[in-house]
């Protein structure tokens, strides 16, 4: 298995007492647990809040897990040592969700594409140029935009630059955080066609991390919904979207399609989240058992996992 995340708990502290010692935290994952294969398409849904960005930021090594393992090829990030987890942190990169910001505005289209080869001292003087116009023609770009600078481009040419930098490191799994976003409707349709074609053709894998349950559903062929800090579905993204089992799941996949308003209320918080199911304060469908225990996530079958404790009374 490329990508497995086990049990991965990651805590913030929230404020401090004496000594500036930590006394609250916020658990933005509580335990969270998925496989990725190789070439292999995981989408991640879920309101703001619900802990995907930080689920991304902990397997790129941008957050350091407060328990649980990040493993890659079978091998924990954490019990590496140092020489070792760099090798293995050059086979993963990330997009981030803003454009304008991912890129040093002080740096030309060259400088900031060959960086990750020169980091990984794996470039001469020459092939630099070469390289980078490569790069930028596996993205859509032309060549002649290596001497440009980031604000000379459009947000949806500085978000395929961001993915040519990615690729750079030539890496096995690129993590995109909500990458189309901030971008036009006709812009997000060129950007997700042109991942699906890189999927194909170099067979990186992706873990997708998005809001918007419709592009979630173009791209990806896994995919797991998440809710303060948990996941509470997983399954293949066809079934999943087509008839979803966890209430969660099924007021969002109704939301996207117009049927219904999104998630009534707001999320508890996360400092302090109620007993026994966190979405039992939203859910139409809670029971007392919801009110007071916890349900894991537990296999439904056709490789499906839900958790939620009506499918104890199936």
């Amino acid at each position: 298995m490329l990508l497995s995340v086990q049990k991965l708990i990651k805590k913030f502290p929230v404020s401090r007492g004496l000594w500036g010692r930590p006394n609250a935290f916020v658990r933005a994952l509580d335990g969270v647990s998925f496989d990725l294969g190789a070439g292999q398409i995981m989408g991640v849904v879920g309101e703001s809040g619900c802990g995907k960005s930080t689920l991304g930021r902990c397997i790129v090594g941008l957050h350091l897990p407060s328990e649980g393992m990040v493993a890659w090829d079978g091998q924990d990030l954490r019990t590496m040592d140092s020489t070792l987890r760099r090798k293995a942190q050059r086979r993963f990169q990330m997009v981030f969700q803003n454009p304008f910001a991912s890129l040093n505005p002080r740096q030309r289209i060259e400088e900031l594409l060959v960086e990750p080869r020169e980091i990984q001292g794996r470039l001469g003087a020459k092939e630099k140029r070469v390289v980078a116009a490569n790069l930028l023609e596996k993205v859509g770009l032309a060549p002649s935009d290596l001497d440009k600078y980031p604000h000379e481009f459009s947000g949806g040419q500085r978000q395929r630059i961001g993915i040519a930098r990615a690729l750079a490191g030539e890496p096995d799994l690129i993590v995109l955080d909500e990458p189309v976003s901030s971008l036009d409707v006709s812009v997000q349709a060129s950007i997700l066609n042109l991942l699906l074609e890189i999927n194909k053709v170099q067979r990186i894998s992706y873990l997708f991390i998005s809001h918007d349950l419709q592009v979630v559903g173009y791209l990806s062929e896994r995919l797991i919904v998440m809710y303060l800090g948990r996941v509470v579905e997983e399954g293949l993204t066809d079934q999943v979207l087509k008839s979803p089992k966890h209430p969660y799941t099924q007021i969002l996949s109704a939301a996207s399609e117009g049927r219904e308003n999104a998630v009534k209320g707001e999320p508890p918080s996360p400092v302090n989240p109620p007993a026994g199911c966190a979405f039992h304060t939203r859910c139409p469908h809670a029971e007392k058992r919801c009110r007071e225990e916890e349900q894991d996530l537990r296999d439904v079958g056709q490789n499906w996992k839900v958790a939620c404790w009506k499918w104890d009374r199936l």
